[in-house]
C-alpha cells in the first residue's frame, strides 16, 4: 500500500460505470477505503489467515477495495462459481455481495453506486450494510494479524481465470507478471475476469501507474463507438 502514497494526490483508480457515473480515487483516497475496509472485516469478523472471504461483486472500483482490505487482512479473496458460492466446494466465513438474500452466514451488502447511502433492497437478519458502516471506521489500520505466505491470497473458479490459486507469499510477484510499463495509464476493460482484473491492478500500482477501468457495459459501448473510446483515451491520458 506504501506505493500509493508515493504520490498520495494521484489518482490510482478512475471508474467509468453505467449511466455516465465517474468516480476517481487518489492514491491517498484509494489507501483511506482500503484502511477503513480492514478494520471492519477484522473488528466485525475476525478477518485474518485463514479467513475466506467470499467477494461476489462484479468488477467495480469497489471490488477492489474490498478485495484489499480482505488480503490486508491476511484473509482469502475467494471469488464466486457462477452459483455464487466458493468455487472449490468449501465453506466461506464471510460474504461481501450485492446480493445478500442469496447468502447465509456473515453477510456484508454492497451498494455499488458511488452516492449510496444505504443498501437498496432488504437485508436479512444480521447482514452488515457497507454504506453505512465502513464510513464509521478507523481512516488507518488499527491492527491485523502477521500475514502467513504460505496461506491462499485468491482462490477463483477455474474457468474464468489463469491461474485458481495464489499464496499471499506470491501475490506481488504473480501481479507484476501482468503490469505495464512503469508509471503507465491503463485502460482496463469490465468484462475481463476479476481476477485477472485485480492482478493487473495491483501489478499496475505497484510499478506507480493508475488504472481507468470501465464497467462491463461501458466497455462494450466504447468497443462499438471508436471515437468515443478515443475521446476517454485523451480525456483520461490513457497510456496502455
Amino acid at each position: 500500500m506504501n506505493v500509493l502514497l508515493r504520490e498520495p494526490g494521484r489518482p490510482r483508480i478512475t471508474w467509468y460505470g453505467d449511466d455516465g457515473e465517474r468516480v476517481e480515487l487518489s492514491g491517498a483516497v484509494l489507501v483511506n477505503w482500503v484502511s477503513k475496509t480492514t478494520n471492519l472485516l477484522v473488528e466485525e469478523f475476525d478477518a485474518a489467515p485463514g479467513c475466506r472471504t467470499l467477494i461476489d461483486l462484479p468488477l467495480h472500483w469497489r471490488t477492489a477495495v474490498w478485495s484489499l482490505g480482505a488480503l490486508r487482512a491476511g484473509a482469502t479473496v475467494v471469488l464466486p462459481a457462477d452459483d455464487g458460492s466458493a468455487p472449490d466446494g468449501r465453506g466461506v466465513d464471510v460474504v461481501v455481495t450485492t446480493r445478500p438474500q442469496e447468502h447465509s452466514g456473515d453477510v456484508v451488502a454492497v451498494a455499488l453506486p458511488a452516492l449510496a447511502r444505504r443498501f437498496d433492497g432488504d437485508l436479512p437478519p444480521g447482514a452488515v450494510d457497507a454504506a453505512g458502516a465502513v464510513m464509521t471506521y478507523a481512516d488507518q489500520i488499527l491492527w491485523t494479524s502477521e500475514t502467513d505466505p504460505s496461506e491462499p491470497a485468491l482462490v477463483a473458479p477455474a474457468a474464468t481465470a489463469p491461474v485458481q490459486g495464489v499464496l499471499h507469499g506470491d501475490l506481488l510477484a504473480w501481479a507484476e507478471r501482468t503490469s505495464p510499463e512503469a508509471g503507465a495509464r491503463l485502460l482496463l476493460d469490465g468484462r475481463r475476469p476479476v481476477l485477472d482484473a485485480l492482478a493487473t491492478m495491483i501489478g499496475t500500482w505497484a510499478a506507480g501507474g493508475s488504472v481507468v477501468l470501465t464497467s462491463a457495459a461501458t466497455a462494450a459501448a466504447l468497443e462499438a463507438d471508436g471515437e468515443r473510446r478515443e475521446r476517454l483515451v485523451a480525456q483520461e491520458g490513457v497510456t496502455a
